[in-house]
């Protein structure tokens, strides 16, 4: 490795189940074998969550290879994971690794903090009043008539938006009652690198192999105990949290808790959302016009080395 090499940002992502932390693994290590140490930065918004593993897939600390990583296990379930805290504590963790002379890895598939890290993302003003009140209707009145107000004022925000993310829709309301325009829950049209030296690689599978791993991981995620750890989390507060909630996996488990529905159906529930939520997460990461796409499986030697 040249003497004269700056550190660099390096950035993983894709869709869920393609091999993004195995691959930030691998190349590290080849990294650190050319002389360029490296550590990892997760952007995953679930694994921010202590306790949250089985269903998150999160890495153990013991098969972490020694590689430092950073911003896991760094929330309590009942703490709100928010894009705009995210983007200070990453872009933190990378200049201080950066400081150490050694490359940051950022890996994960949330595509809303990725580019808030990556790119000049900017965040319009909060409101803490006005997100109670907003947040009250929610509670009262459900996502549907609060994104039907969104939809006559911004079409454009409502259109990138879930109509039943209710805390998405109570943000863009929040945003324009102040006068400020939204991000709308979406890339800059013409997004702009943080930092100069950032290589991003993104992993594809094709999408009958992707659709195979993801039902299998979910059967695996039953397997591995995702009902156990969900009480357990549900002791510490689970139910009460604002996002933590409502991650895929553990809100059917909390169901089948309940006796609301049975394994069988909180199985097959959190195999269709995840099937959606990689489908968005590819067009998000598709986006990106300076990626270096992938298969799952390939040789970091190659990244490493260029």
């Amino acid at each position: 490795m040249s003497a004269n090499r700056s550190a660099r940002l390096w950035v993983i992502v894709g869709a869920t189940g393609t091999g993004k932390t195995s691959l930030s693994l691998d190349l590290a290590e080849r990294l650190a074998a050319r002389g360029q140490a490296a550590e990892i930065v997760n952007a995953d918004a679930m694994q921010l969550y202590r306790g949250m593993d089985i269903g998150t897939a999160k890495l153990p600390i013991g098969e972490r290879r020694g590689i430092p990583h950073h911003l896991l296990d760094v929330l309590d379930v009942t703490e709100e994971a928010a894009v705009a805290w995210y983007q200070g504590v990453a872009r933190n963790a990378i200049d201080d690794i950066h400081g150490r002379g050694a490359d940051a890895i950022l890996v994960g598939g949330s595509g809303l903090y990725v580019s808030s890290v990556i790119f000049d993302f900017r965040f319009p003003p909060h409101d803490d009043a006005l997100r109670a009140e907003l947040e009250a209707e929610l509670e009262r009145l459900g996502p549907g008539l609060l994104f039907a107000r969104l939809r006559e004022a911004d079409p454009v925000t409502a259109a990138r938006i879930d109509p039943k993310n209710g805390r998405r829709v109570v943000r863009a309301l929040e945003v324009l009652a102040q006068g400020a325009s939204t991000h709308g829950a979406a890339l800059p049209d013409a997004p702009v690198l943080w930092r100069e030296d950032t290589r991003i690689v993104g992993v594809a599978a094709p999408r009958p192999e992707l659709v195979a791993r993801l039902d299998a991981r979910v059967e695996q995620m039953w397997a591995d105990g995702i009902l156990d750890e969900t009480a357990s989390l549900r002791a510490r507060g689970l139910e009460n949290g604002v996002t933590a909630r409502r991650a895929i996996g553990y809100a059917q488990a909390l169901a089948q808790l309940a006796g609301e529905t049975t394994e069988s159906e909180a199985i097959a529930e959190t195999q269709a959302l995840t099937r959606r939520y990689a489908r968005r997460q590819v067009s998000w990461f598709r986006r990106y016009a300076a990626t270096e796409w992938i298969q799952p499986g390939a040789d970091a030697q190659v990244l490493a080395g260029l």
